[in-house]
């Protein structure tokens, strides 16, 4: 049905891979593409069966990525490479007319802040050359989003309380260790946590809120309250929210070598000289640590993520429970992957799907929830992540009066 190219062949990108060969009456031809063409080709050859090209890219070199574009001609480019390669990526996509999806927002290598605004500044440009951009269609965000409108669709009339929350329950057997781009995910943990209530957003100090929360099939896990992007985009875009919050478990081990290397400096994203050179602290703390897509083997556990709901239906309170898990060691013997990496590229596999065949069309830059969730939703069990949902029973919050 049509061409996708893939940038980016970190954990992720061998998910997003997987699956869309997987999918070959949607996905005729697939072409991976990352500075380092070892790591598509290594990809290529656990897919097997010829079925995936590949090839070496810079993707924050604008012409590079035009050229490759071109001469592959893809109908969508499906971005899983480092956020701070989005706007690059865009810019590409829009000069070759051609549709883009990611999973993650836009931020500026030396600012830990990650917003929307620098991406839907693209709206005008992207309606204007007749292509669709898809911002945040992994799992937080975007099936996050994808629940949050299948809530409103389907079980409510207004949305007045929204709780993300996010448990990886998973043991890797490492002493510290991160599930995905470690640069990436400390600079989104140590910067500060940030929620919407009453039309303005409160910032609280890094991981200073924290209750156990009750995951299914889990058990209590102790959670933080973080900012997490897709909240800007959901109290723009779904109306009447009174609060939206994202929680996310940490274990203790884990906060505490997190609070180490911040003390001793080795979180920063500030250049120091070291032996005449300049280096970031955390990318050499990152080149240090495990690669996340080396994690697989042997993890147990589940991850379960989700959204607890209030708001109202036909005027009375209602409360909505939408939720996934995954398990770390089913996914393994699929395609040799741990699930956070599975449950980021499974969506962006699908959204990439909702796009070739046309049940999500549009001009311009959209994030997951303006589009209709049900084909979405009825895709995720099919391949590999069934939801489950709770109505009008007791959530993880009791504290929903403001």
């Amino acid at each position: 049905m049509g061409k996708v190219l893939i940038i980016g062949a970190g954990g992720v990108g061998a998910v997003v891979t997987h699956k869309c060969a997987q999918v070959p009456e949607v996905f005729t031809d697939i072409l991976l593409a990352s500075r380092t063409k070892s790591k598509c080709d290594k990809i290529a050859a656990e897919v097997g069966g010829n079925r995936i090209q590949t090839a070496q890219v810079d993707a924050d070199n604008v012409e590079e990525l035009v050229a490759l574009i071109s001469s592959f001609q893809p109908e969508v480019v499906i971005n899983v490479a480092l956020p701070y390669q989005d706007l690059t990526i865009m810019e590409a996509c829009l000069r070759t007319k051609v549709h883009y999806l990611d999973t993650a927002n836009y931020e500026p290598k030396d600012v830990a802040k990650f917003e929307y605004h620098w991406q839907w500044a693209f709206q005008d440009r992207f309606k204007e050359a007749g292509i669709l951009g898809l911002l945040g269609c992994g799992f937080d965000p975007g099936v996050s989003g994808i629940f949050t409108a299948h809530a409103l669709k389907h079980h409510f009339d207004e949305i007045h309380y929204l709780d993300i929350i996010d448990c990886n329950a998973g043991d890797h057997g490492k002493a510290f260790a991160t599930n995905f781009n470690p640069e990436i995910n400390i600079r989104e943990i140590t910067q500060k946590g940030k929620y919407w209530q009453q039309g303005d957003w409160i910032e609280i100090e890094p991981l200073s809120i924290h209750q156990p929360i009750d995951y299914p099939g889990i058990g209590p896990k102790e959670s933080y309250l973080l900012y997490h992007e897709e909240l800007e985009s959901l109290v723009k875009n779904i109306p009447h929210m009174k609060r939206a919050r994202f929680w996310m478990t940490f274990s203790q081990n884990y906060i505490n070598h997190l609070r180490v290397l911040e003390n001793v400096g080795m979180t920063s994203i500030k250049p120091i000289k070291f032996q005449g050179q300049e280096i970031v602290p955390l990318e050499f703390l990152k080149a240090v640590l495990p690669e996340p897509s080396s994690l697989g083997e042997g993890y147990s556990g589940q991850t379960s993520i989700g959204c607890q709901i209030k708001g109202l239906k036909n005027g009375k309170e209602k409360t909505y429970y939408v939720w996934n898990n995954c398990d770390h060691a089913a996914v393994y013997k699929e395609i040799k992957a741990q699930a956070v990496s599975y449950t980021t590229g499974v969506p962006a596999m699908i959204g990439a799907m909702m796009i070739l065949t046309g049940q999500w069309s549009g001009r311009g830059v959209f994030n997951v929830e303006d589009f209709d969730p049900d084909p979405f939703m009825k895709a995720l069990p099919k391949h590999g992540l069934p939801w489950h949902e709770a109505v009008d029973q007791p959530l993880a919050f009791s504290d929903y009066q403001l």
